[in-house]
């Protein structure tokens, strides 16, 4: 069991979470933590999401679908919430055992400094090699703490962080304002970049593990990093003071590659080559979104409503 004496808030939006969510809310209920509550705030599901969370007797508010928004119904939560300590989980992020989320906690709590922690998301079973591939380069079997001073070496990595499984100090929230609301995606990376300015570390914890991983088609792929284009067109300071992206991006070519053919499937780099393709033309176009015509936008988002 963590010893701490701090309330951890456990906050999860949802919407259509479907049967499986019961089993998210069982393990969450069985983790070694002295003091925590569990929050779900419901995008008025239509399946039985909110009857489930009810029944696991953790907190429930319902929104209107159209209210949802990454930033703005995440700052929600953690102003409704009792802890000091807030982690966000996405309905689709299982923890793999009852220490994930102290383990998560600890890495948050180990520094003063450190500001956010982000846990380590390992893939499904049913995960192709792709979607393999991504949570190996993301989320390394070792754990480490980035501070600004690191930005020249580490790049866009530094302030890399998900909300999938997350957790902050709320004053270190507070500090930045909150995560921003109006954004497409991204606003974990962008309340850390914040924090890293601000002086505050974020640390990744390695031993706190979930399940979590998406296998993407090609069209989800473009739309996933079209709103990525489009979060840094909005966002222009992040890039300019971390360094672009095209670092990281030939870096991740190069592992994907290396990857593939190391664990057997050489015969999938002709369709990586496509799926970076994409990406590529998603994340230009992105970018480009302030000259594109509203229907094109609505076609290469993922996440307009």
């Amino acid at each position: 069991m963590l010893i701490t004496d701090q309330m951890v808030s456990i906050l999860i939006p949802t919407y259509n979470a479907g049967s499986s969510f019961g089993t998210l809310l069982e393990i969450l209920n069985r983790q070694q933590l002295r003091l925590f509550e569990v929050i779900v705030v419901d995008s008025s599901s239509t399946d039985e999401t909110l009857a489930i969370a009810k029944s696991h007797g953790v907190q429930t508010f319902v929104i209107p679908k159209q209210d949802f928004d990454h930033g703005g119904t995440r700052t929600q939560l953690g102003k409704m919430a009792k802890g000091d300590v807030l982690v966000y989980l996405t309905q689709d992020a299982l923890p793999v055992n009852e220490n994930a989320v102290s383990a998560l906690v600890s890495s948050l709590l180990e520094d003063e400094r450190i500001g956010a922690a982000f846990g380590r998301q390992i893939p499904h079973r049913d995960a192709t090699p792709f979607a393999q591939h991504l949570r190996a380069f993301n989320y390394p079997a070792v754990s480490h703490t980035r501070a600004i001073e690191e930005c020249d070496q580490y790049g866009m990595k530094t302030f890399f962080c998900s909300n999938s499984f997350a957790a902050y100090k709320r004053k270190a929230l507070e500090n930045v304002g909150w995560f921003k609301a109006g954004l497409l995606m991204g606003e974990d990376m962008h309340a850390c970049a914040k924090m890293l300015v601000n002086g505050f570390h974020i640390a990744y914890g390695a031993d706190a593990v979930v399940y979590h991983s998406h296998n993407y088609s090609m069209r989800q792929e473009f739309r996933r990093y079209f709103d990525l284009g489009a979060f840094f067109s909005k966002e222009p300071w992040i890039l300019e003071r971390f360094g672009s992206a095209s670092s990281e991006g030939l870096r991740f070519v190069r592992s994907e590659f290396s990857f593939l053919i190391r664990n057997g499937f050489p015969h999938y780099v002709p369709m990586s080559l496509f799926r970076l393709a994409a990406k590529g033309l998603g994340y230009r176009l992105g970018h480009l979104y302030r000259y594109l015509p509203p229907q094109f936008i609505r076609w290469a988002s993922m996440h307009t409503k």
